[in-house]
């Protein structure tokens, strides 16, 4: 994506950027593309601005236009959250904005680290889910990861119960790759993992998994999970309630290094 992003994470601004490499790519003028999508130049402008969202028959016509391949018309599903269950759509932006996210998950790996295979068996888990609601789901989840990747000044902090290391989520060769891109996530410095081993006995965090999203310059917010859909707050009590029950169980985790030498013996169990 392009470096010229201010600030990196506003999905209008990381749109109209990519449709200006294209533009500048095929070597044309505004003027030309406007005349051959048939919308005006001032549009064309604005949108490229990150001043106006466009509609999807624009970027469709762009993307013809320009050759582009289908890559506008992805990024324009993902920067619409065209593939998100409606409810958590505004957690996306707040994931993009914040100077670190911290989560617990009791039950299977965080989203942002999921392989698409494990992703895939974990989404069709969802009753009465069809066949193109879950390529759609797993195909907006990796592009979720992707935007991440893009936020090089943004921490992640997985705590994870020793259970979801063991849980065989679509078997063996899927559980294999999964614990190995658990490994190769925790080399990176801007994330980390760290196990709650079941010889705890802890409860604190059964109940369901947590995002705590601090954000710069304001309040921190949450998402909680639920049996249904998820919930974004940014309520005093439920951020404070959270935060305690977070500082909690990562009092009985343990230490990263150790946390990694659990993930390759179950790398181990997998193989």
């Amino acid at each position: 994506m392009s470096s010229e992003l201010d600030p990196p994470g506003k999905p209008l601004v990381l749109f109209g950027a990519e449709l200006r490499k294209h533009r500048k790519g095929a070597d044309m003028s505004q003027e030309r593309l406007a005349e051959i999508i048939q919308f005006s130049m001032s549009l064309v402008g604005f949108i490229e601005r990150g001043q106006r969202t466009p509609s999807r028959n624009f970027v469709q016509r762009c993307d013809d236009a320009l050759e582009a391949g289908g890559e506008l018309v992805r990024l324009w599903e993902h920067l619409t959250r065209a593939a998100s269950p409606r409810w958590f759509r505004g957690w996306l932006d707040i994931e993009r904005e914040a100077q670190s996210l911290h989560t617990w998950e009791p039950l299977v790996v965080p989203g942002l680290l999921q392989t698409e295979e494990y992703a895939r068996v974990v989404i069709r888990g969802e009753p009465g889910i069809t066949d193109e609601q879950v390529e759609k789901a797993v195909q907006a989840r990796m592009e979720r990861q992707a935007a991440f990747a893009l936020l090089t000044r943004s921490m992640l902090w997985v705590v994870l119960d020793e259970g979801v290391l063991h849980r065989p989520i679509g078997g063996k060769e899927i559980m294999l790759r999964q614990v190995e891109r658990l490994l190769e996530a925790v080399d990176l410095p801007r994330i980390g993992i760290q196990v709650v081993p079941l010889a705890l006995g802890a409860t604190t965090g059964t109940s369901g998994g947590f995002i705590i999203a601090q954000l710069p310059g304001s309040a921190d917010t949450v998402y909680i999970e639920s049996a249904i859909h998820g919930h974004v707050t940014d309520r005093l009590e439920d951020v404070e309630a959270i935060h305690a029950r977070y500082d909690t169980i990562r009092a009985g985790a343990h230490p990263q290094h150790v946390s990694i030498e659990l993930i390759r013996e179950a790398q181990r169990l997998w193989t």
